[in-house]
């Protein structure tokens, strides 16, 4: 029997198009040797060894960023897909509907291939850009989502502020409460009622004319977490709209540099979520990715 028939016979792969699929990926051996699609004929006799490597690193449905309209997939395979989300573009609908959003686009984009509706496993601002998760099955959503609540993916992301912080290199730890009316964090002393702690390791990667480019790791990921720390520690995110009012710290004191005139045109926040890695919930294999840094922020540095 020809191998992709033998692949797609019931019980193993069940149809032609996941053998050519497993095949094109590179995730199908025979006798201890890779075959590739182009060898997907190949009369199989008694004694042959077929084995299937579903999870084999690299071998994902999309080995690099592609772009399906206004959605760009980073990584996609059968329990989870990696989108880069422009600013200005929500990561899940609001209540109200109305405004598109990341997670509209992978529904479309999996509608057309079959597949059920994403599950968010967690977000990034509107006016953030950078990596998000969504998982296929509750399988998967289950598992990611313990590794969050566990504080263990890497979650790295690209920061220009005003002023450049001091030491070059350190942690910066509040303790927030969400105001649901104002729709924004607010500073409150150590374990104030309501209160959750948010940490956040910075370091500066290089001063700029009016401040600094930093990378900005997050220890615990509450809503609006790097926008805030860096107001309340004296550095403001450049395009920040909301938390605005006279920063303490060192900014307060000296106030902003002169040369951020022209900085308070830049039409959103400067944060990117470049860097994201975390355990692949099938697998359990450690898998990391980047993303470009946007066009916007280029020029702003």
């Amino acid at each position: 029997m020809r191998l992709d028939k033998w692949l797609a016979t019931p019980g193993r792969l069940a149809s032609r198009g996941r053998a050519a699929a497993a095949l094109e990926r590179g995730q199908v051996f025979l006798n201890g040797d890779e075959v590739r699609l182009a060898e997907a004929g190949r009369a199989l006799t008694v004694g042959d060894r077929v084995r299937l490597w579903r999870d084999r690193p690299g071998s994902a449905s999309v080995r690099g960023p592609r772009r399906e309209g206004d959605l760009v997939i980073v990584y996609e395979d059968e329990a989870l897909l990696v989108a880069d989300k422009p600013a200005g573009l929500l990561t899940v609908p609001t209540p109200g509907g109305g405004d598109r959003s990341l997670a509209d686009l992978v529904a479309g984009h999996w509608r057309s291939h079959g597949k059920r509706e994403p599950m968010v496993v967690h977000r990034i601002d509107r006016d953030t850009s950078g990596l998000v998760i969504f998982a296929k099955d509750p399988r998967a959503w289950g598992a990611l989502k313990a590794q969050f609540a566990r504080r263990e993916p890497e979650r790295v992301y690209l920061a220009v502020v005003y002023g450049v912080p001091e030491p070059a290199r350190g942690v910066w730890r509040s303790w927030l409460r969400w105001d649901a009316r104002a729709l924004r964090q607010v500073v409150v002393a150590p374990r104030s009622r309501g209160g959750t702690e948010a940490v956040t390791r910075y370091a500066v990667m290089r001063p700029v004319a009016a401040g600094a480019a930093l990378e900005v790791r997050l220890v615990t990921g509450r809503q609006h977490q790097v926008r805030v720390q860096a107001w309340h520690h004296g550095h403001p995110l450049v395009g920040e709209r909301l938390y605005i009012d006279e920063p303490p710290g060192a900014l307060r004191r000296g106030g902003l540099p002169a040369t951020t005139a022209g900085l308070s045109t830049f039409p959103r926040q400067a944060l990117h979520a470049w860097r994201l890695g975390f355990v692949h919930p099938r697998s359990g294999l450690p898998i990391v990715f980047e993303s470009a840094i946007p066009a916007d922020l280029r020029g702003l540095l």
